[in-house]
């Protein structure tokens, strides 16, 4: 049976889509067709990752899967850069320029809710962004290269541990892999739940916000729960400078930039009848800019210490940059949505889509060389990021291999000479 009959008629839709927009060519839409050829095998794999999570940097099976299948297709592998990550390097003519592809590994510490046949079989942790999507789709790429071939220089498969917030591409790059594996230009692309399937969307510039995580520790005097004038309440404490940060955006940053703090966890005590001599104020702040980052470090630090010290109390700031700003390259933004538009029709292809308050540690590796990352649609289905019910949608995956793999080939084109060598008057291999 047909695989975009299996798919039902949203898929047998977009398939018709493809086929008819003016900006259509066999070339592209044979990327799509020559995926689907393997899907179930694509599909076993994400499933398996599914069910298989593993927590960033501690990637160990997930690593050695996606490395035993790049060498299946002829791929040359390099383990262990940044920890768990791998790297396939894939080589084809002499072209001189090389491009980088690269997916996230890691799942989170989230308990699964779903009632699926590949439930996560591990307590506590599920792939709740797509991560298992993201993999499973740059190796749809990589098999579909290694086996086509039309291309002329390098591909670089990047699959990086840890996004979540404990610094996987960090850890790659003082590894060295910008070193190891020079790449001209590095692509990636993240699943996008409520943007239909066979969508693609960009935001050029400044597209995901810089994020910092903090932890307030609040110290006080403990004391009987009876007797508080015994005590420094440093629960009481920690509730008025958490309704104190609210000012730190509304009062301080300036109205035309963009900025968020969000106080997520308070913990303070461990029985009824005890005041505790501290408390632990957590959450995370967001912005676009460096110097707006700053100054919320700056605000926070100011106001937890002052009102801290208005009960009797301290308060010490840890505030830790996790995640740059992921800035798009402009032209390179423009490329992405070119080559979007190629498989699925301009129709499809939302060029400036809004920014995001979300982060995404890519954001280091854009620092060092110029790319672009790129939302691709998962559907209505599957719930929300960063949730108990999601679950990646397979549908998504022809579509995120295919403009990965021509994202590569429209970097690395190939010449007529390339396809048709000019015959050489002596092959001097043969001489003794």
């Amino acid at each position: 049976m047909p695989r975009a009959v299996l798919y039902g008629d949203r898929l047998i839709a977009h398939f018709f889509l493809a086929r008819t927009s003016p900006a259509f060519s066999p070339e592209t839409m044979n990327i799509i067709d020559h995926i689907r050829r393997y899907q179930e095998d694509l599909d076993a794999i994400r499933q398996d990752l599914h069910a298989n999570p593993e927590l960033g940097l501690s990637e160990y099976r997930t690593a050695n899967l996606v490395a035993e299948r790049l060498e299946a297709w002829g791929i040359e592998v390099h383990r262990g850069v940044g920890g768990t990550g791998v790297v396939g390097v894939l080589r084809n003519g002499n072209g001189p320029h090389t491009v980088g592809l690269r997916a996230d590994l890691d799942a989170l510490p989230i308990a699964e809710a779903n009632d699926l046949p590949y439930r996560s079989r591990t307590s506590g942790v599920m792939h709740a962004c797509g991560h298992d999507g993201h993999t499973t789709m740059l190796l749809g790429a990589a098999r579909y290269l290694a086996e086509t071939r039309k291309f002329n220089g390098v591909v670089c498969f990047i699959f990086q541990p840890g996004e979540e917030g404990v610094g996987g591409a960090l850890a790659m790059l003082r590894d060295g892999l910008f070193e190891r594996f020079p790449c001209d230009e590095v692509f990636a692309l993240h699943n996008r739940p409520g943007l239909a399937i066979g969508q693609y969307a960009i935001t050029p510039g400044p597209a995901m916000s810089g994020g910092a995580f903090f932890d307030i520790t609040v110290t006080g005097r403990g004391a009987h729960g009876a007797r508080p004038e015994e005590s420094i309440d440093p629960v009481l404490a920690a509730c008025h400078v958490v309704t104190a940060l609210q000012s730190v955006i509304a009062r301080n940053v300036p109205p035309m930039e963009t900025g968020v703090l969000s106080v997520t966890r308070v913990i303070g005590g461990d029985a009824y009848n005890v005041i505790p001599q501290s408390a632990t104020i957590s959450g995370t702040a967001r912005a676009f800019k460096a110097g707006v980052m700053t100054l919320i470090e700056t605000q926070m630090k100011r106001i937890a210490e002052g009102v801290a010290a208005g009960f009797g109390a301290t308060a010490e700031v840890n505030f830790r940059r996790i995640f740059a700003p992921l800035v798009n390259d402009p032209v390179l933004s423009e490329f992405c949505a070119d080559t979007a538009a190629e498989l699925v029709g301009e129709a499809n292809v939302n060029r400036n889509k809004p920014p995001a308050m979300g982060s995404e540690d890519f954001s280091f590796m854009l620092e060092r060389v110029p790319g672009a990352y790129l939302v691709i649609g998962n559907g209505t289905q599957g719930g929300q990021l960063h949730n108990p019910h999601y679950n990646f949608n397979d549908e998504a995956t022809p579509f995120g291999a295919a403009v990965l793999a021509r994202l590569a080939e429209r970097k690395l084109p190939r010449t007529s000479l390339d396809e048709h060598p000019p015959e050489r008057s002596g092959d001097h291999r043969s001489l003794p």
